[in-house]
């Protein structure tokens, strides 16, 4: 009984291979014998498979380029914006400023020149910002452990003055005491502590931090968790 039914199975598989081979045959003659009427319909619909096939391989292509060039850049913002932190605490102060002075010039602005050393009377970079404002630059390259206290915002004030530039950008490796921040809200000084400097390098606008002016350095704990992640 077994086998009748492995028989029957075998002559219905070679019966529809044989329908099978036969309408390829007979379509095949069909097309050879119509050829000259039916070769341009032919040909299109080759083009037409080929330029969808092509036009949708190039669009694969494409989103795959895409979303890996999108996953690279973001991995690489982010391990950039830790490895140069760590390397900014290894430049001189000259190099920190050269350094503030290229992100200055990133950001559009103009007439960026680099003057700190004896006689810079509290401006280590001049120039023009994107609005046609005036600013000076203070650079501190401070250990993260350290803070910016109060005086060097008074002195500060005092440079604007001097220089006659209508406003003022204090950047630090490090972060501001509590009363130094309140002098930069007061007086409009730009302050950019440890933070904000690695979101700047990191691809922010320079114009974007007077609404922040300082802000963001945390409640005690966060700065209790600074200090003893930096004074070791």
């Amino acid at each position: 009984m077994g086998r009748k039914r492995r028989s029957a199975a075998a002559r219905l598989r070679a019966a529809r291979l044989k329908v099978g081979i036969g309408g390829l045959a007979a379509a095949a003659v069909v097309l050879v014998v119509f050829w000259q009427l039916v070769w341009v319909y032919v040909v299109v619909a080759l083009m037409v498979a080929g330029f969808v096939a092509g036009g949708w391989t190039l669009w694969h292509k494409d989103r795959t380029a895409r979303q890996e060039d999108r996953r690279w850049r973001e991995r690489d913002a982010v391990a950039a914006g830790h490895r140069t932190l760590a390397e900014v605490d290894r430049m001189t102060g000259t190099e920190f400023e050269d350094f503030v002075a290229a992100l200055c010039r990133r950001d559009g602005c103009t007439q960026v020149e680099r003057v700190g050393g004896a006689g810079d009377n509290g401006a280590d970079i001049k120039g023009v910002l994107p609005d046609g404002r005036t600013m000076i630059v203070q650079c501190k390259r401070y250990a993260p452990g350290n803070a910016i206290p109060a005086r060097e915002i008074r002195d500060m004030m005092g440079s604007l003055q001097h220089h006659r530039a209508q406003v003022a950008v204090f950047v630090t490796t490090s972060r501001f005491t509590r009363p130094a921040q309140n002098l930069c809200t007061e007086h409009g000084i730009w302050a950019l502590h440890r933070d904000l400097l690695g979101l700047w390098n990191n691809g922010a606008s320079l114009l974007s931090f007077p609404q922040i002016n300082g802000a963001g350095q945390g409640n005690r704990q966060h700065q209790a968790r600074w200090n003893r992640t930096y004074q070791k």
